[in-house]
C-alpha cells in the first residue's frame, strides 16, 4: 500500500465524509454528490483520489457507478497504526 497516498487522500475534510458516508454500504455517485454542495467535477475529482489511494472500490450497474469502501485498505493502515500504540519498549 503507498501510505502517502493514503494520507493525502484521509487529509481532505470531503474525502473523510464521503468515506463516513460509505460506511453503511455501497452508495451510487449521484447520492453521494447530492450531500454536498459543490460542482458534480468536484465530487469526481475526490472520488477519484479516494480511489487511487484504493480507498474505494467502483462498482458499474446499468447507468450507475457505485462506490463503496475498501476495507482491506483500512485494515492495513489500522495494522501500521497499531505498532505504534501499548507498552513503549
Amino acid at each position: 500500500m503507498g501510505f502517502q497516498k493514503t494520507f493525502k487522500a484521509l487529509s481532505d475534510p470531503v474525502r473523510r465524509e464521503i468515506l463516513i458516508m460509505l460506511r453503511n454500504g455501497p452508495m451510487p455517485a449521484g447520492e453521494i454528490a447530492s450531500k454536498f454542495e459543490m460542482t458534480g467535477a468536484t465530487i469526481s475529482y475526490h472520488l477519484s483520489q479516494l480511489k487511487k489511494a484504493g480507498l474505494v472500490a467502483e462498482n458499474k450497474q446499468k447507468n450507475y457507478i457505485y462506490y463503496e469502501l475498501n476495507s482491506s485498505v483500512f485494515e492495513e493502515l489500522m495494522l501500521w497504526l497499531s505498532q505504534f500504540g501499548g507498552e513503549k519498549r
